[in-house]
């Protein structure tokens, strides 16, 4: 990608997409509508804990290697197989839903740029299009997110729906049982939801609309109704970490839980059946002033680490912050917000770039930093960027 933009620009030609994370953020700001951006901006409260998850990666700092011989790109590997899934890198986009807020095109568009650039996608269940359309044009790599309802034959159906679909992996949304407190939205009378947006997975699966006394599409009365039914049983805190086993019984997929920040949540989970975590905060969306996810993963990593794949979420922009996670013992990482202003601001070009620049600045850190593959990293190639241990 790197090449590419320099030989283009000797014709005169730049990007139309900022190159950062923070400029497609401001851009999306921008251009976005205050609605859709707020609700993707958006975090819990005073939004500290969104502010931590990036500040916790300014207390690891790289310390490269030289004299390796891995600044040539065809001397790195950058893939890794998590729970069965082969991916090119270790990325995979975060479950983000109502994504029609920012683009007609919405998770259609993200599964076909993951599977083009060979990176995981993660399908959320509060989605603007069905499970099986998603699943058309995602390839191989593309697993499937449950927020819980309350209805269990719901939640039994979906998690059916996604395994005959072709997902990989189920991923069990465990910090929402409710909304967080999201001024952005608040201020705006925003819900999305409200006006049947991001309810795609239930007003196509059978079992909800068994729950309805009129087909939604039938009137503007029935589809309140049914929008009515949907928040009657979305959140569900009745669930606990021994439900994971009842998951275990609905799909022979690897089932995965996401939402952990402490050592013995995940012990739990994993006892209960779970193949892997992805330890998450959320983006900051559900507790305010709680820990950000980089300062939790040590703590489950070594928890976890030797029986079930560890994943990791909230906060990562950069090639560099990819590096540190693995390094602090995730397998992969999931990444959010920056591929959705993409999304928003150019469709699936705009998240194809918001890949590629990950993707290439993740390979480019990772032979400037004397590393020849993911899999080199761990804890020893970081030290305290506040003074910490000599080296």
């Amino acid at each position: 990608m790197q090449n590419e933009i320099y030989f283009a620009g000797l014709g005169g030609a730049v990007p139309e997409l900022p190159m950062t994370a923070a400029g497609l953020e401001e851009l999306a700001r921008e251009r976005l509508s205050p609605a859709a951006f707020g609700y993707v901006a958006g975090s819990a409260s005073s939004e500290r804990t969104a502010d931590a998850n990036l500040a916790a990666f300014d207390r690891h700092a790289i310390v490269p290697r030289m004299l390796r011989g891995t600044a040539s790109a065809d001397a790195r590997d950058l893939s890794v197989e998590v729970l069965g899934t082969r991916l090119a890198a270790p990325v995979l986009t975060a479950p983000i839903g109502v994504l029609e807020l920012v683009h007609p095109d919405a998770e259609r568009a993200v599964g076909a740029a993951a599977a083009e650039l060979g990176v995981g996608s993660v399908l959320s269940t509060a989605a603007s299009t069905s499970i099986e359309s998603v699943a058309e044009v995602s390839g191989e790599n593309w697993w499937f997110q449950l927020y819980w309802p309350s209805d269990d034959e719901v939640a039994e159906s979906l998690v059916r729906r996604a395994t005959a679909a072709g997902a990989k992996a189920i991923v069990l949304t465990a910090d929402t049982p409710g909304m967080g407190w999201r001024p952005r939205d608040l201020e705006l009378g925003h819900l999305p939801f409200l006006q049947a947006k991001g309810i795609a997975n239930y007003l196509s699966d059978p079992v909800f609309r068994s729950r309805l006394t009129t087909p939604p599409e039938e009137s503007v009365e029935a589809m309140q109704m049914a929008v009515l039914t949907w928040v009657s049983m979305f959140g569900n805190h009745a669930i606990r970490s021994g439900d994971v086993a009842r998951l275990t019984e609905w799909t022979d997929l690897p089932i995965v839980v996401k939402g952990i920040v402490h050592p013995d949540d995940a012990r739990a989970v994993v006892d209960a059946g779970a193949a892997g975590v992805v330890v998450s905060n959320h983006g900051g969306r559900q507790v305010d002033g709680a820990i950000a996810a980089l300062d939790a993963l040590p703590d489950v990593a070594a928890a976890i680490g030797e029986r079930a794949t560890v994943l990791l979420d909230s906060g990562i922009r950069t090639g560099a912050d990819v590096v540190k996670a693995l390094a602090l013992g995730a397998d992969a990482v999931l990444y959010g917000r920056p591929w959705v202003y993409g999304l928003g601001l150019a469709g699936a070009d705009g998240v194809r770039h918001a890949l590629r620049m990950l993707l290439a600045d993740l390979d480019v850190t990772l032979g400037l930093a004397g590393f020849a593959s993911v899999a080199e990293l761990d804890a020893t190639v970081l030290r305290s960027a506040r003074g910490g241990r000599g080296l």
